[in-house]
């Protein structure tokens, strides 16, 4: 069964997220939408779109998505079967969480990893 597939994204919080999103944007160019991130298209090697995005997003340092963590950032690991690999890491010992969602956006679930951060494992919906 193959694992993670790629990064589906990378989110992490700052004490002034609309400051740090304006500096990445003046700074690095990234094209910061109203929603506070970007989504960057993958793309082949001729530069046509594959049909899958990486989302960059800055939150502000008092919400919790990353709770129970403690990191200021979560990464997004993108997966093709969410339920198959979650009930793996249970046999392995893994912390799983038991809260899932399914959603427009597909399938998503959680996992600590043995130094206390949380780790989102995506599963997109068919045909992304």
């Amino acid at each position: 069964m193959k694992r993670v597939t790629g990064i589906g994204g990378i989110f992490f919080h700052a004490k002034d997220p609309v400051a740090l999103r304006a500096w990445y944007q003046r700074h690095l160019g990234i094209d910061v939408q109203t929603w506070g991130g970007a989504a960057f298209t993958w793309t082949d090697d001729a530069g046509q779109p594959t049909g899958g995005s990486t989302i960059w997003s800055i939150n502000a340092a008092d919400g919790a998505p990353f709770a129970p963590g403690k990191a200021s950032f979560m990464v997004n690991y993108r997966v093709d079967d969410l339920d198959a690999l979650l009930a793996v890491l249970r046999d392995e010992g893994c912390q799983v969480l038991d809260k899932a969602d399914d959603s427009d956006y597909g399938k998503f679930g959680w996992v600590i990893d043995p130094e206390g951060n949380k780790v989102e494992l995506w599963q997109p919906p068919a045909g992304q």
